[in-house]
């Protein structure tokens, strides 16, 4: 049991998934990290470097590339505090990228979110080891988890991550939380793509699950 984020929902928005036969999604981690693996506050929060990832330009390739991976994706999985901080920001936006976050089903793991009110909204019933595999099932494409730390680690504890994209930014912050945590198991992964994107060093890593 890792927290809120991967306890069972509220009995007023429970969804039990129901599965389909020889269709199954892929999950798919997208993070900023720094060089050191801290995940923390990439966009400002309470922390000792807030919003660290500003200080880089990440150029019109790596903007494109946050877009594209945004567009391709069918649904979103959350944990409730990355949750709360989209719900708060993106339905006020506009543009593509906010256009498809607000469009989109979105599924987040809480024991006490009692009122989302964020559209296509669904909390699921249950821990990230048994939702997960089913969100996969009844998903035939891509469900993207972004931030939500506590969930990424109880996902990739349970090795159900297909993909992880990384997008590194050259710096070493030398303190906060970090993505990958203790494993019982290590996971080996098989690097898909790697590419430089704008002018100040920041890199995309894009990796698949070898099994």
């Amino acid at each position: 049991m890792l927290g809120d984020e991967l306890s069972a929902a509220g009995p007023s928005y429970v969804y039990t998934l129901e599965t389909k036969e020889d269709e199954m999604g892929r999950i798919v981690v997208t993070e900023f990290v720094s060089m050191d693996g801290v995940m923390q506050a990439p966009g400002g929060e309470d922390f000792k470097y807030p919003g660290w990832t500003f200080e880089f330009d990440r150029g019109e390739d790596g903007n494109q590339f946050k877009l594209q991976e945004t567009l391709e994706a069918d649904a979103l999985l959350l944990g409730r505090v990355t949750y709360e901080s989209f719900a708060g920001a993106w339905p006020s936006r506009e543009g593509p990228f906010a256009e498809k976050f607000n469009a989109m089903p979105k599924y987040v793991l809480s024991s006490t979110l009692e009122s989302p009110e964020w559209n296509n909204t669904t909390v699921l019933d249950g821990r990230a080891v048994e939702a997960a595999p089913q969100l996969k099932a009844e998903i035939d494409g891509i469900i993207q988890v972004p931030g939500s730390l506590q969930l990424v680690q109880a996902l990739l504890e349970a090795d159900v991550v297909d993909d992880l994209h990384l997008m590194v930014f050259p710096v070493v912050l030398g303190t906060g939380r970090k993505l990958f945590g203790e494993l019982d198991e290590k996971l080996d992964w098989r690097l898909a793509e790697v590419k430089q994107v704008g002018p100040d060093g920041v890199v995309v890593m894009s990796y698949e699950r070898a099994r």
